[in-house]
């Protein structure tokens, strides 16, 4: 299986039908959280997405006649927000999350799921469009990306960030995986002044996206100003045009300097995964501890170490590279990467290592990044 995401241009009509879609799976999520809630309280046993999805049509729209117009959207992206609460809940019952929050239009909002129903009706895709069930053939921006095969794309989801919509399809074909991968690993220490230092000589610079992040400022200072003009207006629920066109503008210098970061990031992970190490150790970060320095706690946001160490873990894992954990605790920095030696006095602005015993000189990182490459101690991630 393989997953392609792209950037679709959808008709104002489109767009239309995408709305109602998303809410009316916002209305289905909320209506299934509040009404197993409201079953807690009473006492009543928990009604799990199959029960509802009885209890829905059997019951609330026939004696709810200003419902009807649940029915007149995609059954299969109703079905699957139903399926999306239930998993909320089973994860707050298993103790692997919170209660399920209810979903808010614009932050946190549902998604436009469809699915291929049976490989006489498959999901047809051509070079510059693709046929999604209940909204019709949808023009993409990128030519030639998404594959064309026939019955090759199971499911897919349209998403809507920042004003831009986009279309991710999983499909039925084997992943390429590299082969003949050597016997000698890479260790691998990312850090904020240089984000990822590879124990065979290689460096990634920090992205700092410095002009995105004044206007980003700017734009944010305008809409902060706007607020503060239109309280009597808010108050009263009356329309501010220029706030939510100036939460647009915001929200696109947001996705922007995301995608900035994303992109860098994967271009990292592919040239890591093409030199085909044997293995490849990184350290087990301690984020949200990190993210209490108030100092440093943008400037860890703006890197994104967590989503880096996933995307290099799916890109080893499909191409049997192993990658492995080192404990936190490790001192792979203070640790002498040529006698062994561990230096307890290394402060962070020490960016040259000086081993007190052997008078060996390297740079900091680079030192950590050979540590956890020979490290003895770790878990298979």
């Amino acid at each position: 299986m393989k997953s392609y995401k792209t950037e679709i241009n959808p008709t104002e009509e489109q767009k239309n039908k995408y709305a109602r879609t998303v809410g009316t799976c916002r209305y289905v999520y909320n209506l299934f959280i509040a009404t197993n809630k409201e079953q807690y309280e009473n006492n009543m046993p928990y009604m799990n997405n199959h029960d509802f999805s009885k209890w829905l049509n059997n019951e609330y729209l026939p004696n709810n006649p200003d419902k009807a117009w649940v029915k007149e959207v995609s059954s299969k992206a109703v079905r699957n927000a139903l399926d999306n609460a239930h998993k909320a809940y089973k994860n707050f019952f298993n103790k692997k999350g919170k209660f399920p929050r209810f979903k808010k239009k614009g932050k946190n909002d549902c998604n436009y799921y469809f699915v291929r129903t049976s490989k006489s009706q498959p999901i047809e895709a051509e070079r510059h469009r693709i046929k999604v069930p209940c909204i019709g053939n949808v023009r993409l921006k990128e030519y030639g990306y998404i594959p064309t095969k026939s019955n090759i794309i199971k499911s897919g989801t349209i998403s809507k960030h920042a004003d831009r919509y986009y279309i991710s399809v999983t499909t039925d074909e084997p992943q390429v995986i590299l082969q003949n991968n050597t016997n000698d690993g890479i260790g691998i220490d990312v850090g904020l002044k240089d984000f990822a230092v590879i124990s065979d000589g290689k460096i990634f610079k920090a992205k700092k996206q410095k002009k995105l992040k004044k206007k980003l400022k700017r734009e944010q200072r305008k809409l902060s100003r706007k607020y503060n003009k239109n309280k009597t207006k808010i108050k009263k629920g009356e329309s501010t045009e220029g706030i939510e066109k100036q939460k647009t503008v915001v929200a696109k210098i947001h996705h922007k300097i995301a995608n900035v970061r994303e992109d860098y990031q994967n271009k990292i992970v592919n040239e890591i995964v093409k030199t085909k190490p044997s293995y490849i150790t990184i350290e087990d970060l301690n984020v949200s501890g990190m993210m209490k320095n108030r100092h440093l706690s943008e400037a860890i946001t703006n890197a994104g170490f967590n989503m880096f160490v996933k995307k290099l873990i799916y890109k080893a894992s499909i191409n049997s590279i192993e990658v492995r954990r080192v404990n936190r605790f490790e001192p792979s920095s203070k640790k002498c990467s040529k006698c062994g030696n561990i230096k307890k006095d290394l402060k962070l602005s020490d960016r040259v290592y000086c081993c007190d015993v052997c008078g060996f000189e390297i740079d900091r990182d680079m030192n950590a990044a050979i540590n956890l490459k020979n490290a003895k101690i770790y878990k298979i991630a």
